[in-house]
């Protein structure tokens, strides 16, 4: 597997990360439970922290494309 691939695979693997984050938030937070909507926003925290390399590689990425031209 070459490197963009492997590279849109972690992205869109992150990505359904973080929608599940927003499940369990609703989640815990439609059964009361404080202790689990903290850990969903933590959770939630950690994969956008995740992305944040992954798309700022995906935008240094398209700025060396357009240099090219």
């Amino acid at each position: 597997m070459d490197e963009r691939s492997e590279h849109r695979f972690h992205l869109w693997g992150w990505i359904v990360f973080v929608v599940c984050a927003f499940f369990f938030i609703a989640t815990t937070a439609l059964a009361g439970d404080v202790l689990g909507v903290i850990a969903s926003l933590l959770f939630l925290l950690a994969c956008v922290l995740f992305l944040i390399p992954l798309l700022a590689k995906d935008r240094a990425r398209k700025r060396d494309s357009r240099e090219d031209y």
